[in-house]
């Protein structure tokens, strides 16, 4: 189920929403809490079909593992502890693995190899690498004496909860579990909802209204590389870039608002990144949740503190090369994180050095750096990429005027979208200027109304497909 869709916006919310705050009043919290969990349940089922099965027994399980592990810390041996560690780990990347890269690892054996063993083409569940990166981080945090005794009920909000579950924010337990105990949540704050309802206009608007138009315009592209010309694959390319950019920061302020108009608070996911001076500022900006747990999970077991220059690259290195593999399985992806992460040890480099390079040379060789990796990661192999990049380069050809005629709706969203990306206050602005008064009003019932209106035809967000 997708939030920006009539079912979900005049069915499920309404009804859920209804219910949480009816039980929360005549029965208390914790029925209120299972509506949730049950809502949570039915919306994943709703959108990934029996593969809800996968979730709830990765579910069960890491409770079980993270309980077991947070009750032995004290009392058995290091060995032992590490062994439920790694058993917890491998069951989740297993299961990740067999959904995601089982093909990938045959596709490779057969090329190596000669050989021509069938491809499963297994389905991939929505949302998995999300919910299995927030599970392995409870499983580690339990590992590490981190994780409070948390009750069932809570675990499954803090997993399940749908706001977040399927692109993120990748939210730490702790963030969550002790706001679904606070008493306040359990009644109804006008100014949350306001506030809510605003973020989730707000991020439905840049999903329909800007990023769909562009996907849909630059996919066409890339689905046909050989007939793009120098003109069209700058286009596509850089359109492709911004459409991410709404995509995924508008799924992140529709899970925020949501979360809102229940009383619970999302950390933020997006802080205007194509405005980024270097490519370590662009990963402090982008998928902020994501780059954390990065961070906290990859980083932090490699990097150690006087261990000299080489640990920290390595370090960094290391941790891109695990996110461009956890965004998907195919050798752009890999490639695209490697040279990613380059780009962090260079841009780490020039820092450490004290050289100082002037904000317009470093924003834009950020921004084309970012666009350059964004035909890696949408192309469907190094070959169309390769070829992508070649026309690129064929300045020679590079004819604007001729293409107006047959691109200028795309021309013109795409200018439209960049006015609002480099010249527009970003959503953090807009959330801390709020109030629930008639100008923030009308915005909300415009943008409404204009996404209702946009909503015969929605596309899927770009994240479900890793």
């Amino acid at each position: 189920m997708i939030f920006a869709t009539y079912e979900f916006l005049f069915l499920f919310l309404p009804i859920v929403l209804s219910a949480y705050y009816l039980c929360n009043r005549f029965f208390g919290l914790y029925w209120a809490k299972w509506v949730l969990i049950f809502a949570s349940f039915f919306f994943y089922w709703y959108g990934a079909g029996w593969f809800v099965l996968a979730f709830i027994a990765s579910v069960v399980v890491n409770y079980f593992v993270g309980t077991f592990l947070g009750r032995i810390v004290s009392t058995w041996a290091l060995w032992q502890r590490r062994l439920v560690l790694t058993g917890g780990i491998a069951f989740n990347v297993g299961l990740l693995g067999y959904f995601k890269y089982t093909d990938f690892i045959l596709s490779n054996i057969n090329w190596a190899a000669g050989s021509s063993l069938p491809l499963l083409h297994i389905v991939l569940p929505i949302g998995i690498s999300f919910w299995t990166f927030q599970m392995i981080a409870y499983v580690v945090d339990a590992y590490r004496g981190q994780t409070a005794h948390y009750t069932f009920q809570n675990y499954l909000n803090f997993i399940a909860f749908f706001p977040h579950l399927l692109v993120g924010p990748i939210v730490h337990h702790k963030e969550l579990t002790t706001q679904f105990d606070d008493p306040q949540i359990t009644r109804f704050q006008y100014p949350n909802f306001a506030l809510g309802l605003f973020l989730l206009t707000l991020g439905a608007a840049k999903k329909l209204l800007l990023a769909d138009p562009l996907t849909t315009a630059s996919q066409a592209g890339f689905d046909n590389v050989h007939d793009m010309t120098a003109f069209t694959s700058w286009l596509n390319a850089v359109s492709y870039t911004i459409s991410y950019y709404f995509d995924l920061s508008g799924y992140a302020d529709m899970a925020i608002g949501l979360a809102l108009m229940f009383n619970i608070r999302l950390p933020d996911n997006f802080d205007s990144p194509y405005k980024a001076a270097d490519f370590a500022e662009y990963w402090r900006r982008w998928h902020m949740t994501l780059s954390r747990f990065l961070g906290d999970y990859v980083f932090r077991s490699i990097f150690r503190k006087g261990k000299g220059a080489f640990n920290f690259y390595f370090a960094v290195f290391i941790t891109f090369l695990v996110s461009g593999f956890w965004h998907g399985a195919g050798w752009t992806f890999v490639l695209w994180g490697i040279i990613n992460g380059l780009f962090v040890m260079w841009s780490h480099f020039l820092a450490r050095a004290k050289i100082h390079v002037p904000f317009a040379i470093g924003w834009t060789a950020t921004f084309l750096g970012v666009v350059l990796l964004r035909v890696l990661f949408v192309s469907n192999d190094l070959p169309d990429a390769g070829v992508v990049y070649a026309k690129m380069l064929d300045f020679v050809h590079f004819d604007a005027v001729s293409a107006w005629n047959d691109y200028w709706p795309q021309i013109l969203k795409l200018a439209g979208a960049c006015v609002i990306v480099f010249g527009a206050p970003n959503t953090r602005w807009w959330r801390e200027r709020f109030q629930p008064n008639t100008f923030f009003g009308v915005a909300t019932a415009v943008l409404f109304v204009l996404s209702v209106l946009s909503m015969s035809h929605v596309a899927d967000f770009l994240y479900f497909q890793f």
